[in-house]
């Protein structure tokens, strides 16, 4: 029906204005729209009328009166729902606002469309509602939309309130990035004890004047224990870490991968290279020369990857479990795996001298490294060791031991040779040489901090690297040569503007980027290469990471800038990313190995909705990023908590209008000089130059400098480090104030000092 207010629409606003309307106000009823909208005329309101009809007719919208139409001990056809959980199988649940029969109100399945987006706990929805006698759940609701999101959770610590006999209190956020506080009011408390770690929600708006209202829901515990830091991180960012109970279920009755339909590979001796403290081991690797003529001094590459596809299939409550973690979340004193420990840590991990199911890639290269071609199949593996990098790399250097020892020659050996071709080829296609440290975090038996040291990168590190990118790549080419749908891993090219700011950051070290030409990985690498060894080469490289976008999943090849290829996706690591057993059933499927490749390959449900999967799982990933993030922070915070008010040395990696960021030596900590402690004086912050200048001294404090600074404050629940700037570059700060001291220029006259400053540098 062709409705007159897209013919007027001077009179009666549009349907998308209407519906924006409504959905901003989940309650209003027809009187409510055409007051907002002004509408006054009889002729307006009756083409409102018709407006709404048609939304309803859509299922877009219901009239707040007909929502609760029930039926006698029954629903009514549409109604609100509230969104309780999970049941045992992982499905969403919810429970129904208005109820008119006897009893308990009914448990409702919640079926939402592709592309819907997460549910959560809490959610308010409008649903249409369907009787369905004789299933496990008498009613289902077919979701319309979402009208009210859950209310936020609060994750802080508590603090009684010293005046109120014991009753009420207050919370602070352990984000470091949350500076409010909300106020616990009398009997809210939940039974927690003054410096409980506990969860709240939101009990009201916060009005005008005053802080924000909650009540306590669960007390955590003790913010400071030992492995309190990582349970923080998964309640803050509400990472799942327990498993429905159906998905267990389904994992402790899967059995072991007969060899029907599978190649044998017990007799190559594949080895695992891991970590000392890996906790799952899903790729093993193989290399012999290549006994081609045709193909003089090349290598002939074997990588096997466990076949997590076999044990969990589309649709089944594992699979569900899984995309809902999207992968594995690590942390110092735990993990929180995306598989259950049977399958993560038993049949799907290629442990040393038992059989395991496998889909593997057979890859010849010649002499320089480059592929000569490739192929993939689906088989049975027994590995002939479980190493560790550092075991493999002194056996490398001279030093074998027992296990070692007899692997070096008809092991160890060609799969170094093999490594030092495609390191040729590397060079040839130049990806980024982006090679930052990273921090290993020593924890005792009660969870303490012991040590924080920078891992070791090996050769060993590098070849098994080597060897998974050429193996993702292969993955990449057949899926796409074969037209089957995907997940590609993507890494677009930097934003410009972005470049333009690490230009800046080059030429204030006196470095170059070179300017007006096409971008490549090669150019970037010429920028870090003058940078090393120097002052500036660990703020070059900051500047350079924080200046490439963040890569994610995608259903369409954008390619991956940062490697240099065109096509890229995840094949390796199917245990703890669920972009590669999409991949995996993706080349099942192709393959159609197995005697029911459709039981276990890529479903039809699976191809239709894997943009909508390729956004869930990038959301996960930068999500237990972020989670594993904070967590480093506040073990790292717990470990210089007792060095508080000792001297440190540092470097400044990043300035901004409040303060300059300090990265602490030996532990890699990252600390804020707030600018309030930066003496008797007014810094002006240059946006252009990155840098704070003193009014009076003239003072520059700049990305890359060298400092001493003194450790003044130190919350591990928090993870914040509040540090004291006393020297520069070896020469102490001018002015210098203890912290708290304010200053004694004016801020007027500070301000137009540095106003006129400000003027004589633009003129130089």
């Amino acid at each position: 029906m062709l409705l007159r207010s897209y013919l007027t629409p001077m009179t009666l606003p549009s349907r998308e204005a209407v519906l924006a309307f409504l959905l901003d106000n989940p309650d209003a009823a027809r009187r409510d729209v055409a007051r907002a909208f002004g509408l006054k005329g009889a002729a307006d309101k009756l083409d409102l009328k018709l407006l709404l009809r048609g939304l309803e007719d859509e299922g877009a919208w219901v009239a707040p009166k007909r929502r609760h139409e029930a039926q006698p001990d029954g629903l009514p056809p549409v109604g609100v729902l509230e969104v309780t959980g999970t049941d045992r199988h992982g499905d969403l649940v919810a429970r129904p606002e208005a109820w008119r029969g006897g009893g308990e109100a009914p448990v409702v399945l919640v079926t939402a469309r592709e592309g819907t987006g997460g549910l959560a706990a809490g959610d308010r929805l409008l649903a249409r509602l369907e009787e369905t006698p004789g299933a496990e759940h008498p009613w289902e609701g077919r979701l319309i939309r979402r009208i009210q999101a859950a209310a936020p959770r609060v994750l802080g610590v508590f603090r009684a309130d010293p005046h109120g006999d014991g009753r009420g209190g207050r919370i602070a956020p352990v984000d470091k990035g949350e500076g409010r506080q909300w106020v616990v009011g009398p009997g809210l408390e939940g039974g927690a004890s003054d410096g409980d770690l506990v969860e709240a929600e939101p009990t009201g708006p916060k009005g005008r004047l005053g802080l924000p209202k909650a009540r306590v829901l669960r007390v955590l515990g003790d913010p400071g224990a030992p492995r309190a830091f990582s349970l923080i991180a998964i309640h803050q960012h509400a990472i799942p870490d327990g498993f429905p109970e159906a998905a267990l279920r389904e994992a402790e009755a899967a059995r072991e991968a007969g060899r029907e339909g599978r190649d044998d590979l017990t007799t190559l001796p594949l080895v695992t290279m891991d970590p000392a403290d890996a906790r799952d081991r899903d790729d093993a690797v193989h290399a012999r020369p290549d006994d081609d003529p045709a193909n003089p001094g090349g290598h002939v590459l074997t990588v096997a990857i466990a076949d997590v596809a076999f044990y969990v299939r589309p649709g089944t409550a594992l699979d569900r479990a899984a995309r809902e973690r999207g992968n594995s979340t690590y942390f110092p004193d735990r993990v929180v795996p995306m598989l259950p420990e049977r399958l993560s840590g038993d049949l799907c991990s290629l442990h040393e001298g038992v059989d395991r199911a496998v889909l593997y890639v057979r890859m010849r290269i010649d002499r320089e490294g480059r592929k000569v071609a490739h192929s993939f199949g689906r088989g049975l593996m027994r590995s002939r060791a479980s190493l560790e990098y550092g075991q493999v790399q002194a056996a490398m250097d001279g030093r074998p031991d027992d296990r070692t020892g007899p692997l070096l020659e008809p092991v160890l050996r060609p799969l170094y040779a093999a490594h030092a071709a495609l390191k040729a080829a590397r060079a040839e296609r130049a990806p980024l040489d982006l090679d930052l440290p990273e921090r290993r975090i020593e924890l005792d038996a009660e969870g303490r901090v012991t040590s924080v040291a920078f891992k070791e990168r090996l050769d060993a590190h590098r070849l098994i690297e080597e060897f998974m990118v050429l193996a993702n790549v292969c993955a990449a080419e057949t899926l796409a040569k074969g037209r089957s749908p995907l997940l590609f891993r993507v890494h677009e090219e930097p934003d410009p503007l972005k470049m333009e700011a690490l230009r800046e950051v080059a030429e204030a070290s006196g470095l170059t980027l070179a300017k007006g030409q096409v971008l490549r990985t090669s150019h970037l690498n010429r920028l870090l290469a003058q940078a090393a060894g120097t002052e500036s080469s660990e703020v070059i490289s900051m500047a350079t990471l924080r200046s490439l976008p963040q890569a994610y999943y995608a259903a369409q090849n954008f390619g991956h800038f940062g490697l240099a290829l065109r096509e890229y996706a995840h094949f390796t690591s199917p245990i703890r990313r669920y972009a590669d057993l999409v991949v995996h059933r993706a080349l099942i499927a192709l393959h159609r190995w197995g005697p029911d490749p459709r039981a276990d390959g890529l479903s039809e449900e699976e191809v239709a909705s894997l943009d909508a999967i390729a956004q869930a799982i990038s959301a996960t990933e930068r999500r237990s990023m972020q989670a594993e993030r904070d967590t480093a922070d506040r073990y790292l915070a717990a470990f210089l908590q007792e060095r508080v008010g000792q001297e440190l040395g540092g470097r400044i990696t990043g300035v901004a209008r409040f303060g300059a960021f300090v990265r602490l030596e030996g532990t890699g900590a990252d600390g804020l000089v707030p600018v309030r402690t930066l003496g008797d004086e007014y810094f002006r912050f240059d946006p252009r130059e990155g840098v704070l200048v003193g009014a009076q001294t003239g003072l520059v404090i700049a990305p890359g400098t060298e400092v001493t600074v003194r450790l003044a404050e130190v919350t591990p629940a928090t993870g914040g480090i509040l540090l004291d700037l006393l020297a520069m570059e070896d020469r102490a700060l001018p002015g210098a104030r203890r912290p708290g001291k304010p200053p004694r220029r004016k801020l007027g006259q500070a301000k137009a000092r540095a106003a006129r400053d400000s003027k004589r540098v633009r003129r130089r």
